[in-house]
């Protein structure tokens, strides 16, 4: 039974605003960030290691929208519990991980709250997604059976 509801189509129209969004914004990103650096009062010697940070965390963060794509076109396609969905939930936690990681180590070198927050929330989502992976194993464990169950 698939449903196009409004809220499918809200969402893929922000799913895809984000991709082709962060792109843009990870393409400008070497640029821009002198200006914003300037405006809060940070010195050019920052520059590299927060160009680092910001790029790793930038490309990171598309990578788990491109897998939110992905699991969105099942979803779409009525057919959810699939093996591939598996698979995307499982790269977005080692790709959530490793965000909080780069903001962990930002956190040793240079404390701010806000990198805390961010290394918190991407630890979270990293357990999330491993969660709803598992979930959904399950779910395509008892599809598989069930679907052999004439």
């Amino acid at each position: 039974m698939v449903k196009n509801s409004v809220v499918h189509r809200v969402t893929k129209i922000l799913v895809d605003v984000m991709f082709y969004g962060g792109i843009v914004i990870c393409i400008a990103l070497p640029f821009l960030l002198p200006h914003g650096m300037r405006l809060i009062g940070h010195g050019a010697h920052m520059y590299w290691p927060n160009l680092v940070v910001l790029m790793l965390s930038g490309v990171l963060s598309l990578y788990i929208v491109y897998q939110l794509k992905v699991i969105f076109k099942t979803l779409v396609g009525g057919n959810p519990f699939v093996a591939r969905n598996v698979s995307c939930l499982r790269r977005a936690a080692v790709a959530s991980a490793l965000i909080s990681i780069v903001f962990v180590v930002r956190i040793s070198i240079w404390f701010t709250i806000s990198s805390t927050v961010i290394a918190l929330i991407f630890a979270l989502l990293a357990l999330f997604s491993l969660t709803l992976k598992d979930l959904f194993k399950q779910a395509v464990a008892y599809k598989e059976e069930n679907d052999w169950t004439v």
